[in-house]
């Protein structure tokens, strides 16, 4: 959205107000600049000019330009180009359309960059190609996050097959910062199309974007001229991307500071890092600043009992037990394929000083919900953002502690279509080679191998109560005894219960629940969870990772 200027003060000239282009009212520009460039009236978000894009989240004084000046290239020799850079130079008081250097956020060194799409909407030469890769391998040389503003019109046309060539220079540099276990992460503006989205844009451990800013491949004039289509109104916003799995969250511009300091400080790969810390700087309102983002700070039974118990929609849920073991957990969204599979919810998490990755399983607390998560049973979408997770996880050196609660894997025509079995499958693969502790911990129902898709961990414990099985036990008596109605006398043979799996091995610790897992009793079974998993976390301290990941590997090789 460019900001559209004004009536101008008759003394100095300079403009007094803006017309917000979302919807269209005339605005006091004193009101907008301290509102950070947002609508005050409709909540729109203007476009941003460099500098007061580094002021917002740089510390005063300590952005220090990174190659502010490179030769210009025309290697087309394409008519009166150099002439366009000049004009467009003078302009805009800008070498070319990205900005890149180091600075301290709350103290802390990262590398930011910026596209500014008033010169030539960004579009994406030889020049802005060479400076984001060049400030990528300097930040892996000097062991720095790196942050990049992202706006685009695509290629720089001009520029031809050499403009093309970037996007793959751009993605090797981050590949390489990435070996090296360091974060990159990106913030999504309007525009983000054409050859930045499909290189450094959307390649982000973390990828964050503004409210209802366009993001696509394609923009909506592209796809009109080339195919005839006209995109459904909200088609290419940051809310649809979210919606699809694209992006972690929508940030606001208030917070967006203090969001890129919390990015830094857990994802760093060693030391200690305290939400006590973040909180006495007076971070609390982050909690809520990635909109979509869910953020917290008896009896003997028999078998069927059981059964019957872990499928009540009132029994707890992963986020009840969690808001007693973490001090703070903030959600990650989506696939980066296809969706955001609400029956998997995944993020950091801080217990004590230690920060996590948690991974949990969730089924609904009411009618709607369950309704939304599918009843807790995902598609290939949940499991694949568990593992995008799992994975990154593993770049950053955080345990992954699993929650796991389901019926199974949804079974269904759109689940085949997407790849159900391949998804699981490979979560199995990749989970039993992972460099990092990994705990799993079964709160209700453990259904075949969808829940197994997030449970191949170093050391698995169950809740009291809860059941894990080969498939259900209406299933089972179906395939076996060609009678469902048999389901209660198939649970006793079945082996599926706590007791049943310590006695065979198949679990390394039950967990008690006083009497039965209820809204009364779940603070008390997430502060025995918190004080096991602090010992458990303790136990791997300094293991080297190979010996992590041989441990689960023999633990799986003994079945």
């Amino acid at each position: 959205m460019k900001m559209k200027w004004g009536s101008k003060d008759k003394n100095t000239g300079e403009s007094e107000s803006v017309r917000c282009p979302k919807c269209g009212r005339v605005l006091d520009k004193r009101r907008v600049i301290t509102h950070r460039y947002v609508c005050y009236m409709c909540g729109g978000y203007f476009r941003v000019r460099t500098n007061n894009r580094i002021r917002m989240v740089a510390d005063p004084g300590s952005f220090e330009e990174w190659y502010a000046t490179m030769p210009v290239s025309n290697p087309l020799n394409y008519e009166s180009y150099e002439e366009k850079l000049k004009q467009v130079q003078e302009k805009t008081g800008l070498d070319e359309g990205f900005t890149v250097g180091k600075c301290r956020i709350f103290g802390e060194e990262a590398v930011v960059g910026v596209c500014d799409s008033r010169f030539m909407m960004a579009s994406m030469g030889h020049v802005i190609g060479e400076k984001v890769t060049s400030a990528i391998e300097r930040a892996t040389k000097e062991k720095l996050p790196v942050f990049i503003f992202c706006c685009s019109g695509g290629a720089r046309m001009q520029e031809g097959i050499i403009s093309l060539m970037q996007m793959a220079k751009t993605a090797a540099a981050i590949k390489k910062h990435g070996e090296a276990g360091l974060l990159y992460a990106t913030i999504l503006t309007d525009p983000t199309t054409g050859g930045v989205t499909a290189s450094f844009a959307m390649l982000g451990d973390v990828i964050m974007a503004e409210p209802g800013a366009l993001i696509g491949f394609a923009g909506p004039r592209v796809i009109k001229q080339t195919t005839g289509e006209e995109l459904p109104d909200g088609f290419q916003t940051a809310e649809f991307l979210l919606e699809h799995g694209f992006v972690d969250g929508i940030v606001e511009r208030r917070v967006l500071k203090k969001i890129l300091y919390f990015l830094i400080r857990s994802h760093q790969r060693t030391g200690k890092n305290s939400w006590a810390d973040f909180d006495e700087k007076g971070f609390g309102d982050i909690l809520s600043s990635l909109v979509g983002t869910h953020i917290t700070f008896g009896k003997k039974k028999s078998a069927w009992e059981k059964v019957k118990s872990v499928r009540k929609i009132e029994r707890p849920s992963a986020f009840d037990y969690m808001e007693s073991i973490f001090d703070l957990f903030v959600e990650s969204h989506g696939d980066r394929c296809y969706g955001d599979d609400g029956a998997i919810v995944g993020g950091i998490g801080f217990i004590d000083s230690q920060p996590v990755t948690v991974i949990a399983d969730i089924k609904g607390s009411s009618a709607a919900e369950c309704v939304m998560r599918n009843f807790g049973m995902p598609m290939p979408d949940g499991y694949r953002k568990a593992l995008r997770l799992m994975k990154q996880a593993e770049k950053f050196n955080r345990p992954v502690i699993s929650f796991v609660n389901t019926a199974g894997a949804y079974c269904g025509a759109e689940a085949e279509k997407r790849g159900q079995g391949e998804a699981i499958a490979r979560n199995l693969m990749e989970m039993s080679a992972l460099k990092v502790p990994v705990l799993c911990i079964l709160i209700g129902e453990g259904g075949s191998g969808g829940a197994l898709a997030t449970a191949v961990g170093n050391e698995v414990w169950m809740l009291e109560n809860a059941t894990y099985s080969i498939l259900s036990p209406e299933g089972f008596a179906s395939i076996l005894w060609k009678d469902a109605d048999r389901a209660r006398e198939a649970s006793e043979v079945m082996n599926i219960t706590a007791q049943d799996l310590k006695r065979l091995r198949v679990i390394e610790r039950i967990v008690p629940e006083y009497g039965g897992a209820t809204k009364e009793t779940k603070h008390a079974i997430g502060l025995y969870l918190k004080e096991r998993i602090k010992q458990f976390l303790k136990k791997y301290d300094g293991m080297e990772p190979e010996m992590i990941a041989e441990e689960r590997y023999r633990r799986f090789r003994m079945y």
